[in-house]
């Protein structure tokens, strides 16, 4: 009869149940991974297939018991690291669609708003269009296997000890807030300058013929204007978006 004691079953469940439940909470957050269209079956699996393949670079780590007092608290700091790893790669995915608002308003389009599901908000067709770009330049550029290498990153910088405030203390998920807004002026800059310029050009038209009806002309001339940056400025889109990515992976990667 083959027996083994609670000490050996700890050690065999507790360098897998650990990690497991931090890519399960980022696969909860995290663009993509969050997909509805994702069975639920599926992203357990493969979150259990990633801690299991992850075991050979988290040999280190420590032993807690899942009968233990510290299993609560590593159970918390376990889904709280997961979360905000997913969370700051939802901030990057944000930082372009705020860019796309900020265009649409310039183009006159936040009128042509379409309901996210993902947001369970109103989005207007330039912030949606950006967005799905910007999930499709994620998966181009490797971004999903950038998020699962941060997953195993981070058990370094934050190993499973169940301190969960000092976790928190050292992921300064709020020095992402500024990135944020300075990234989405900086993406949608080109585009508020140059519709800036028609507008002004609009309004000059204005004053020597008074006699042209500007409301008439202004729409089809802003939009049509609109239209052309986007598809100027769409290639480099990649840039900015890969410095952000890189940003926010980096919060999880060494401790500050």
């Amino acid at each position: 009869m083959i027996t083994f004691t609670e000490a050996q079953l700890a050690g065999w469940l507790s360098p897998i149940v650990w990690p497991f439940l931090r890519v399960l909470a980022m696969f909860s957050v995290a663009p993509v991974f969050s997909l509805k269209a994702i069975p639920q079956r599926a992203k357990v699996a493969l979150a259990f297939f990633v801690a299991l393949a992850a075991q050979a670079s988290l040999a280190n780590q420590p032993m807690i018991s899942l009968n233990s007092p510290q299993a609560l608290a590593a159970v918390v700091q376990q889904v709280g690291v997961g979360l905000a790893i997913g969370f700051a790669v939802r901030l990057v995915f944000a930082s372009v669609e705020l860019a796309g608002e900020l265009v649409g308003l310039q183009m006159g389009l936040n009128f042509a708003s379409f309901f996210d599901p993902a947001s369970n908000a109103q989005v207007s067709a330039v912030s949606r269009f950006l967005g799905h770009m910007s999930i499709l330049l994620f998966v181009v550029m490797n971004g999903h296997l950038m998020v699962l290498m941060a997953v195993i990153k981070s058990f370094e910088s934050f190993p499973v000890d169940g301190n969960f405030l000092v976790t928190l203390q050292h992921i300064k998920m709020y020095t992402l807030g500024a990135d944020l807004f300075a990234s989405a002026l900086w993406m949608a800059l080109p585009m508020v300058g140059m519709l800036l310029f028609v507008n002004l050009t609009m309004g000059v038209i204005s004053r020597v013929a008074p006699q042209m009806n500007i409301y008439a002309i202004g729409f089809p001339v802003t939009l049509t204007m609109g239209l052309v940056g986007v598809t100027v400025t769409l290639p480099m889109l990649d840039q900015p978006t890969m410095a952000l990515m890189e940003r926010a992976i980096d919060l999880f990667s060494a401790r500050r």
